[in-house]
């Protein structure tokens, strides 16, 4: 028996060891190695001198930055829309209707496209002469041709737009699988009871689905705000600083400027932010009456 469970542990850990390994290189070491990073005015091409705290000083004095954290807050409002959403979309694609996995496929299609491509063709859809805004005049809804992309008011939102399309898709498969899970038991005994479509949904499946939801509410939210590849490759931040996030930001510091030491002590300060968001969606969900199964 004790060999066995040996045999069992060795086994998880052999297939864990990758992964673990990759964790330990590309993510723990960075996170570490920046902390006393973020204390020096580290550039490679400059001698490194110990700064001690004035990186941290300097990034609450930074307009440009405090602009970037705002952006990546606002851009956390994608988060219950995305969300509630892609429960209803899981709802839909779990009842048994015709060409139901033709809608699986469909809606997940955009997960696995690059985001290069999913760029190339919402910038193509949003151009001046693009299919916006040739449909949005044709049914008089505009008077004038608009560059979503390029005007400082709609440019971040048409980001947040892109981002939650994109999306969708993969948390509507996390909640698929989690109604999935569900007992049928539970849905024809509240029948039996008399409940409606509405009232299924609402006391049997959302508490139900109370895992998921933490979890997806969790990963978007750091998602939204590490955001990067949308933004970078569509308007780099502009117009202005109308989408400049707080990756965006951080990359132009770092990757651009090699003010690595500076860029350190803003990753350091947007990671304790995310942190903190987490934390504030785990208390959050841990109120209310319904327990986890």
């Amino acid at each position: 028996m004790y060999k066995a469970i040996r045999s069992e542990s060795f086994a998880a850990w052999a297939f864990m060891a990758p992964g673990l390994l990759f964790l330990a290189v590309f993510t723990f070491w960075p996170i570490i190695y920046g902390i006393p990073l973020s204390l020096t005015d580290y550039s490679v091409i400059t001698e490194t001198h110990f700064v001690g705290l004035d990186n941290f000083t300097r990034a609450f004095q930074d307009h440009n930055f405090l602009i970037s954290l705002w952006n990546s807050l606002v851009y956390v409002l994608v988060v219950p829309v995305i969300q509630i959403i892609s429960i209803l979309m899981a709802i839909l694609v779990n009842s048994r209707i015709p060409g139901v996995k033709m809608f699986r496929a469909a809606y997940y299609i955009p997960v696995v496209t690059s985001m290069v491509a999913v760029a190339l063709i919402w910038s193509w859809l949003l151009g001046n002469n693009g299919v916006v805004n040739y449909l949005l005049l044709k049914v008089g809804i505009l008077s004038e041709q608009i560059s979503w992309l390029s005007t400082s008011s709609t440019a971040l939102y048409v980001l947040m737009f892109i981002t939650m399309w994109k999306g969708l898709g993969y948390y509507m498969m996390l909640y698929l699988a989690g109604l999935q899970g569900i007992p049928a038991d539970l849905y024809e005994a509240a029948r039996v009871d008399g409940a409606g479509p509405l009232r299924l949904i609402i006391h049997v499946t959302l508490p139900l689905l109370r895992p998921h939801i933490l979890f997806c509410t969790v990963i978007s939210v750091m998602g939204a705000v590490r955001v990067f590849d949308e933004v970078y490759i569509l308007t780099k931040g502009g117009p202005g600083t109308s989408t400049l996030t707080s990756s965006v930001y951080i990359f132009q510091k770092g990757l651009e400027q090699f003010n690595f030491g500076y860029a350190s002590a803003l990753g350091l300060i947007v990671s304790v932010m995310v942190a903190a968001l987490s934390v504030l969606v785990f208390r959050l969900n841990r109120r209310g009456g319904v327990n986890t199964y």
